[in-house]
């Protein structure tokens, strides 16, 4: 499985894997024999979801054993119109779920992220960064769910955005809180480098393509989720 961790720069550890790529799940660079997560790990679960995705794609994490933990690396473009659903469900008590999004948009993209806890002492939390490319069109939806009697849960959804001046981009952020969380944040931002930043590229003999390029990679390589 090496050859995916090189081509799309996965963080890897000591884990259990659910692998897709363009939206289908591969058995072949999984260690887990199906997408579901049916029984309890003593190792964390990675799921890693990377690849070119057109039209609708689900991706569905359910956690029920308690204790477990739960990491998703995802790195995602479209040139086509896409969706991707991310629906997240965790009642494991003291279980967590944690993850990360990259995706590159050129043309559609509707990002859903749904989140639910419904058990006390539970944890999902997402960070979502994307490039928004020339008159690309990109949606955001983050929704977090506490049921009721399920107090001292930690819930957080972020995204981030670096778009393009054409680019148009809706974020749709909401809470649904039933029971006294832990914490429970919700926020979304649009990244602009800093003059500073671009003049001290500048000063070390970038061009301006040079220094478009390093503020892209700097965007999209600093995304680590994976608090071991």
């Amino acid at each position: 499985m090496s050859y995916l961790w090189q081509e799309f720069n996965i963080k890897t550890f000591a884990a259990e894997t659910i692998v897709y790529r363009d939206g289908v799940f591969c058995p072949e660079l999984s260690t887990l024999p199906s997408p579901q997560i049916t029984a309890p790990s003593q190792l964390p679960i990675h799921i890693i979801y990377v690849g070119e995705i057109a039209g609708e794609n689900r991706l569905d994490i359910h956690v029920t054993h308690p204790g477990q933990r739960v990491f998703l690396s995802a790195k995602i473009k479209n040139k086509k119109p896409a969706f991707l659903n991310i629906f997240i469900k965790n009642t494991g008590k003291n279980s967590e779920i944690r993850g990360g999004v990259f995706a590159q948009n050129s043309d559609h993209l509707n990002l859903v992220v749904d989140a639910r806890h419904g058990a006390a002492d539970t944890t999902v939390t997402m960070r979502t960064k994307l490039i928004a490319e020339e008159k690309s069109v990109s949606t955001l939806t983050g929704t977090a769910h506490i049921e009721k009697n399920c107090p001292d849960c930690t819930s957080d959804i972020s995204f981030t955005a670096m778009a393009a001046d054409s680019a148009k981009i809706e974020f749709r952020p909401a809470q649904r809180i039933c029971a006294a969380p832990k914490s429970a944040d919700h926020s979304a931002s649009i990244y602009r480098a800093t003059d500073a930043q671009i003049q001290f590229l500048r000063m070390a003999g970038l061009g301006t393509a040079e220094v478009s390029a390093a503020i892209r990679e700097a965007f999209a390589t600093e995304l680590n989720v994976l608090e071991i």
